[in-house]
């Protein structure tokens, strides 16, 4: 979320704001703190102005002074908005949360919906979608039609673009409602719906009266996992949105050696391949198929990731 779009209510603040900006935009980090911090004394409890001014001491090497600021953030923004225990977490003055803010990763995507699909496809080669299609292709083959498909996180509707084909069924969910309105303008999606893959089932939004449990016979979750932390909670919301013949596909940063899933500076998930394969197996389903790929580029360097394919197993209830 850009916290500069957020007024602090005083003119005199926000242009000050607006100069420490262009300040930091320039490189002269300093310069833009010392200003934010001028902005601040006028509206001392604006929690966007917090933000900027954590962000600006951390890019001039102030890591303590960007510690008290995200430290008083988070005092203020109970709705962490602005992600101030994520960053205290990855500046090490906290531990990291087994799961991000929702309302953070909300406003991420609500702010960003205009411009995802140009920022994702022509600058940051994303493809994980298709990616995805083709390790499902090569594992099932193409003959196979769903007869319904859910696509978790749909954001904008780029994993309907490669699953509206081979599909009766289309049903989209996403935690932004800026990211639905932005699929619904594609004409993909039989249903769209707003959803909390981190919320208990009865209250996930995921199941209603037009769709309830035992439902799909494909789940895609395309670069969605990444933005949930631990995932316990979430294969169980799947387990129960699936036919006993349905298969999962999705994938997650790279964890590496880590012991189950860490934070990154990116303030994204990433998760070990042990962690994901054995939470899998808690929630009766099998690997069929896995793959190392690219899933995109963050600051010009590429992300690494695994695509799985998984599928139920006769040892869920």
């Amino acid at each position: 979320m850009n916290a500069s779009f957020l007024s602090s209510g005083d003119l005199i603040a926000d242009r000050r704001a607006d100069y420490a900006r262009m300040l930091d935009e320039a490189g002269d980090f300093s310069a833009a703190a010392d200003l934010m911090l001028q902005a601040l004394e006028l509206v001392p409890d604006w929690p966007a102005g917090l933000a900027l001014l954590a962000a600006y001491q951390e890019h001039a090497g102030d890591i303590a002074g960007a510690i008290v600021s995200w430290t008083r953030l988070d005092q203020l923004d109970r709705d962490d908005i602005f992600a101030a225990r994520l960053k205290l977490a990855v500046l090490g003055a906290a531990s990291a949360p087994r799961h991000p803010p929702g309302r953070y990763v909300e406003a991420l995507f609500d702010s960003y919906a205009d411009r995802f699909d140009e920022a994702l496809v022509e600058r940051l080669d994303y493809s994980s979608p298709e990616r995805l299609a083709r390790l499902l292709n090569a594992a099932i083959g193409t003959g196979r039609r769903f007869s319904c498909a859910v696509d978790l996180g749909c954001g904008t509707g780029l994993s309907g673009e490669v699953l509206r084909a081979r599909v009766v069924r289309l049903e989209g969910f996403d935690l932004s409602q800026n990211m639905l309105a932005k699929a619904e303008e594609k004409g993909l999606y039989d249903h769209l719906a707003q959803a909390d893959l981190l919320a208990p089932p009865l209250t996930s939004g995921l199941f209603s009266d037009e769709g309830g449990e035992g439902r799909a016979d494909l789940v895609m979750a395309a670069d969605v996992l990444m933005y949930l932390g631990a995932l316990e909670t979430c294969f169980q919301n799947i387990m129960r949105l699936m036919t006993p013949d349905g298969l999962l596909l999705f994938s997650v940063e790279d964890g590496g050696t880590a012991a189950s899933f860490a934070l990154q500076p990116s303030l994204r998930y990433a998760h070990a391949h042990h962690y994901v394969e054995t939470t899998l197996a808690d929630y009766g389903f099998v690997l069929l198929a896995e793959e190392r790929a690219a899933l995109r580029k963050d600051g010009g360097e590429p992300v690494h990731g695994i695509l799985f394919l998984a599928a139920r197993t006769d040892r869920t209830q």
